[in-house]
């Protein structure tokens, strides 16, 4: 039972009294009987009337009470159908007992059914429910090893199944044929298809039916892969693997022999060909698995192959993001690149035309924008521009359009009033 409306009965109590109900009515019905039995010729008509009035209403208070029975036992009824079960009953044992003159102990009947539940019967209530689905689908784990949601694909597979494979017209050995391709061992050579003992060893081996594995091959189930030796390695396609797993579902669909698959394939193309040379060519060929089955098909998942899957993905994913790696050691960095300060390259220059004969030109930079930093509030200290010159200044030769030569010259900053000057190459 579901539920549907909140603050209801239970099914228990609705049971109970719907089944009071059909006793008291049932009892009101007796009482009616034995009135007329004790009347006289005078009134005894009138007493047989209401004899089956009353007969009439037990009547249709026990259908209630069987009904109530039969939907408790629905898992698809809510508990609303009931409640509405048990009201009926208690209306119709009312109306009996009013009838036949007895006393309207029914009536009190109604009380239990207009009952709310209080929060707390409505929380255990809940809880009662939610145990007893975890309880169910618990043992359907145990039993199936499933989750619900693959259960049901089994489910529609097996509906797939039970309408596809009779359509196939196979016997068993078309599917111990398809098993022996599953293996990766069937092989075709000089006109014989066999299992080999051993994988990769395409001689020997036991003899398979040559008229079944042509069947399946022209029919699209087999393919055939150019192997060592002249040998064809036969493996299924994704209609022969579908049908294989169908045909397992459903063994039903197969036929016992070669001559009764034959029969049934050709009762199905005897409509559509006119020749009987053509319906027997139609006949011995085996059809292609029905249109969109392949699609529909999908192999239910059990919980231990969920649970690999998701162990493998998770391993798969945490070294992709650079996890730990088993024998490599994470890089650490040592005490001094941590703790020692940042060099400064220095670059000698060639000396430029018009500085002093005798003294060179050094170009120093910091390898970063804030190594070395020195404080600047200092008298005679150099700002750490880039590009620094130290000795002269440097004048690249240019022209302007008009043909005078220009040069890039050094600028003193704001900052020589207070004690210090910079150079600057811009």
């Amino acid at each position: 039972m579901t539920d549907t409306v909140p603050g209801e009965p239970t099914p228990q109590t609705c049971l109970r009294v719907a089944r009071e109900a059909a006793a008291l009515a049932a009892a009101a019905g007796d009482h009616a009987l034995t009135a007329v039995c004790r009347s006289s010729s005078g009134n005894a008509a009138r007493l047989e009337k209401v004899m089956h009035a009353v007969h009439a209403e037990a009547v249709e208070a026990e259908r209630y009470a069987a009904l109530a029975e039969q939907w408790s036992a629905d898992p698809e009824m809510p508990d609303s159908a009931l409640h509405h079960c048990a009201r009926g009953a208690v209306d119709h044992a009312v109306r009996a007992q009013e009838t036949a003159g007895a006393a309207a102990t029914a009536a009190a009947l109604r009380t239990e059914l207009e009952h709310r539940l209080t929060p707390e019967e409505l929380a255990e209530r809940e809880s009662e429910r939610r145990r007893t689905e975890a309880e169910q689908e618990a043992a359907e784990r145990a039993a199936t090893g499933m989750d619900s949601d693959n259960r049901h694909l089994a489910v529609m597979n097996g509906y797939l199944a039970e309408n596809a494979v009779p359509l196939l017209g196979w016997t068993v050995g078309h599917v111990r044929v398809l098993e022996a391709a599953e293996t990766g061992r069937l092989y075709w050579r000089d006109g014989q298809a066999r299992r080999a003992a051993e994988h990769g060893v395409w001689s020997g081996g036991r003899r398979i039916s040559q008229h079944r594995t042509q069947e399946l091959r022209g029919a699209g189930f087999l393919v055939a892969v150019d192997a060592a030796g002249g040998a064809s390695v036969l493996a299924s396609t994704p209609m022969g693997q579908v049908a294989l797993e169908l045909a397992r579902l459903y063994p039903a669909g197969l036929y016992d022999s070669d001559k009764a698959a034959y029969e049934a394939r050709y009762a199905r193309v005897a409509k559509r060909y006119r020749r009987m040379d053509d319906k027997k060519a139609a006949a011995r060929r085996l059809p292609a698995l029905e249109y969109g089955a392949v699609g529909r098909y999908r192999r239910p998942v059990t919980l231990v192959e969920q649970e690999a899957r998701a162990a493998r993905e998770a391993t798969e994913q945490w070294e992709d993001e650079g996890g730990y790696c088993p024998g490599v050691e994470a890089p650490r960095p040592t005490v001094h690149a941590r703790t020692a300060p940042a060099r400064a390259a220095t670059v000698t220059a060639p000396p430029s035309a018009e500085a002093p004969q005798g003294q060179t030109q050094t170009l120093r930079w910091l390898s970063a924008p804030n190594a070395g930093r020195k404080p600047q509030h200092a008298a005679g200290a150099t700002s750490p521009v880039r590009n620094e010159v130290t000795s002269a200044q440097v004048r690249p030769q240019g022209r302007r359009r008009s043909g005078a030569t220009v040069g890039i010259a050094s600028r003193r900053t704001r900052g020589a009033s207070a004690g210090w000057a910079q150079e600057t190459l811009f």
